[in-house]
């Protein structure tokens, strides 16, 4: 495994991130395809082996479930000081008009709830899930920066806006001597790039970190196109997300994968790791291959010539992803 700095700042992460919404009880939330406790922690496992410091989850995966998983498997598996934890706030926790969103209200609550699920003092990134277009920038700025300064978070990070709303948000925190973002979790793969026209662009020229979901494509870059997985057929999100002309795209990973003889993912996530801007992609895993295919991708250098078939067919898309 290879280690790089989370943007501009001091913090080492692996270049691989272990994505956790995968992990949860299946009964609770709207994953019903989440792996239980039992059948999670083993990739927990894995992924620490592989030499993985950096887990990604979120309050409302699995309605916290996720986060309960994660947090007992870390705790049994793993040195605290050396794991890079985050964590997300935004989505609805609870029914009423303070259990979602980015006020100062539901921002403190949750930490410490997030924290309580956990099991530990801080997460070393707490991020927002989403823009709160009903909540001030203002007022969710000063309480990050609150979080922060109390010792509960070390760093803070963004996650799909329009760049214009990640500026302004930075513009507000720099006015006021409060903590900025330091990452953009955002959706960037080889069938969906429209981040490079601003918000790439804007993160490399800030120094922000780039830690990409949906690497994959929602598993759509690992095999053929047309194939049904049982997440494929009940993730509502995901068949928003891509359309019928990706599948030229998804045929030149393919042939490329062919060619060398390596699994397709290994290409696609190998094409990601190649780009500067491009910190650490967050990779789900529900079989070990999976997670095996991302740290082999870490080592894949992909030929001028194989990036340029593999980028030539795209076309621009709909912008989608911030919902």
């Amino acid at each position: 495994m290879r280690y790089t700095k989370l943007g501009s700042t001091g913090l080492d992460v692996s270049v691989v991130t272990l994505g956790c919404m995968s992990y949860g009880d299946p009964q609770r939330g709207n994953h019903e395809w989440s792996l239980p406790e039992e059948r999670s922690r083993p990739f927990i496992q894995q992924a620490l082996e592989a030499g993985i410091n950096f887990f990604d989850t979120a309050n409302v995966y699995s309605a916290g479930s996720s986060e309960e998983i994660v947090g007992r498997a870390l705790a049994d598996f793993a040195d605290r000081d050396e794991i890079v934890l985050a964590t997300k706030v935004h989505g609805e926790m609870r029914r009423g008009p303070n259990g979602k969103g980015l006020s100062r209200k539901a921002i403190l609550s949750e930490i410490d709830h997030s924290l309580s699920r956990l099991g530990v003092d801080y997460v070393d990134l707490y991020q927002i899930h989403r823009w709160d277009p009903n909540v001030a920038i203002e007022e969710t700025m000063e309480a990050l920066h609150d979080v922060v300064k109390a010792g509960k978070a070390r760093y803070i990070g963004a996650s799909s806006m329009w760049a214009w709303q990640f500026l302004h948000a930075q513009h507000v925190a720099e006015t006021n001597g409060w903590t900025k973002f330091v990452s953009m979790q955002n959706h960037y793969n080889l069938l969906y790039r429209e981040e490079e026209r601003e918000m790439l662009p804007l993160c490399e020229a800030t120094g922000v970190g780039v830690i990409p979901w949906s690497p994959l494509a929602r598993g759509k870059l690992t095999r053929p196109w047309g194939t049904a997985t049982s997440r494929s057929e009940t993730d509502e999100f995901g068949k928003t997300l891509y359309q019928d002309s990706d599948r030229v795209i998804v045929d030149r990973v393919n042939e490329i994968a062919g060619q060398r003889g390596i699994p397709a993912a290994q290409v696609a996530l190998a094409w990601l790791l190649v780009k500067p801007v491009v910190t650490s992609p967050i990779v789900g895993a529900t079989k070990q291959t999976q997670l095996s295919d991302a740290v082999a991708a870490v080592e894949i250098e992909l030929s001028p010539d194989e990036i340029g078939r593999l980028e030539e067919p795209y076309t621009p898309h709909q912008v989608v992803g911030f919902a």
